[in-house]
């Protein structure tokens, strides 16, 4: 049973003893409704008659059916467990019963989606005649769950309208909510209607943690600013998006540069550490006859230029020719670890490599520098001698270049790849060593006529089986 489940379970016997529904439920968490949901129906509580002393007895579905029948008035937490009950003649006499009962929403907009239709239907009336703005914020976040069900539609649709017509204080809490799927859906619903300022879109796209949240507000920005509909200053929606850690806030602003004409604004981005930002840089440089190339060619001519930004290397790769690789092989010596790495990346762009000058970079201190020469080796792998990198995975090394080794190694496949393996087997690297295990465990098609691919297995059987004793 899930661990939501058994919390439901649990939560389901304390309100049938006669808990109060709020000492037992979060009654701002959507997980534990739905987990209240699930729990009251789980077997282990719905076949226990002891967990029902509240419902007078057995706590048999007939029992609580007469209940439901008679005219007395079922206690809140009675009805919780009604309104959740197996028995959809129970669930829909339930909600017959909610009015007065704010609490018991969140299990009406559950109801919202039952799967039996006249539960579904009793339950969207009753939420259309209950719900409000003020309830619509409160229960977007499990009203966004349970749209995710089959015919979890209406409540969603509701809430959308409600909120659309609600005053912007009640709607703005949702725009800063924990949530981020109501944080998505606010500011969907907010830029539909046009309850946000370019300039407020571009702070939340410069300021959100949420991807989504920064695309659609810097889509948005953008294209208020493209329309020429920005009444503020464009300094207020242009400087947030520029100045954002998110690379599609930059490239936002960046492009939003094109329509303002500042492209000497643009050109300071070209060595941006995003691609998509260099990308959108070379294009408005470009719409005012500026040359990127040339001004790459320029910043990468002086290896020993302390200042050379380390997107100026790969940006060079990216929009230049192969003959620009003579100006990255120098900068492989550059004090500054970025531009090194950026350097070995855009050599691999340019599809320059040469293994005897890129394979020294495999002992550099950075370990960025280690992975991008890594990747860059790794179809050239087997040019590199064995035992040349088998003295690189000795446990004095960094982890980086242990790593890089086994990898290279392991891109050597063969006999190659299963002895490096069977010597990582006790590595006390978890990392490598689970690796190694799977390697093992997969090379039984490898040719075992082979004496020493015979010997290597059943030492490999042998080191797994200990290490399986052991455990």
């Amino acid at each position: 049973m899930r661990e939501d489940v058994r919390c439901g379970v649990v939560a389901a016997r304390r309100l049938a003893e006669g808990a109060a529904l709020e000492d037992v439920v979060d009654t701002g968490d959507p997980a534990t409704w739905l987990a209240l949901d699930e729990g009251v129906r789980a077997q282990e509580w719905y076949y226990a008659p002891e967990v029902l002393p509240a419902w007078e007895g057995t706590g048999s579905g007939r029992r609580l059916t007469a209940v439901l029948r008679g005219a007395e008035r079922l206690t809140e937490s009675q009805l919780a467990l009604a309104l959740c009950h197996r028995d959809g003649r129970i669930r829909h006499r339930a909600l017959g019963q909610v009015a007065g009962h704010p609490q018991l929403l969140p299990l009406v907009v559950v109801r919202c989606a039952d799967w039996a239709e006249p539960v579904r239907e009793r339950a969207r009336r009753r939420l259309a005649q209950a719900l409000d703005a003020h309830s619509a914020a409160r229960l977007t976040a499990l009203v966004l769950r349970v749209g995710h069900r089959y015919r979890g539609d209406f409540a969603v649709t509701l809430v959308s309208d409600l909120l659309c017509r609600a005053p912007k204080e009640r709607f703005a809490p949702l725009l800063t909510h924990d949530d981020r799927a109501v944080r998505r859906f606010a500011h969907r619903l907010a830029i539909g209607e046009g309850l946000l300022s370019p300039a407020e879109l571009a702070r939340v796209a410069a300021h959100d943690h949420d991807t989504v949240v920064q695309s659609l507000c810097a889509e948005a920005a953008l294209g208020a600013v493209s329309k020429g509909n920005v009444q503020e200053n464009t300094e207020d929606v242009v400087g947030p998006l520029l100045a954002a850690r998110s690379p599609r806030a930059r490239s936002a602003g960046v492009t939003a540069l094109r329509r303002l004409g500042r492209p000497e604004q643009a050109m300071g981005f070209l060595a941006d550490r995003s691609a998509l930002v260099r990308a959108c840089a070379r294009y408005v440089v470009r719409q005012y006859g500026g040359d990127p190339l040339a001004w790459y060619r320029e910043r990468c001519a002086d290896p020993s230029d302390a200042g050379l930004p380390p997107g100026a290397a790969i940006g060079l790769a990216e929009c230049g020719q192969r003959a620009d690789a003579a100006l990255l092989w120098p900068l492989l010596d550059h004090p500054a670890p970025g531009v090194r790495a950026r350097s070995v990346a855009g050599l691999r762009t340019l599809d320059a490599t040469d293994v005897t000058r890129m394979r020294r970079l495999l002992d550099d201190p950075a370990p960025g520098v280690v992975a991008e020469a890594t990747l860059t080796l790794l179809p050239s792998a087997a040019l590199l001698p064995e035992a040349w990198l088998a003295g690189r995975l000795g446990t004095e090394r960094p982890r980086w270049v242990r790593a890089s080794a086994y990898r290279l190694l392991d891109a050597h496949g063969g006999i190659v790849r299963l002895r490096t393996a069977v010597r990582l087997l006790g590595d006390p690297d978890e990392r490598l060593r689970a690796r190694a295990e799977l390697t093992v465990r997969r090379s039984g098609h490898i040719g075992r006529a082979d004496a020493e691919v015979a010997e290597l297995l059943q030492r490999g059987r042998r080191l797994l089986d200990g290490a399986s004793r052991a455990h």
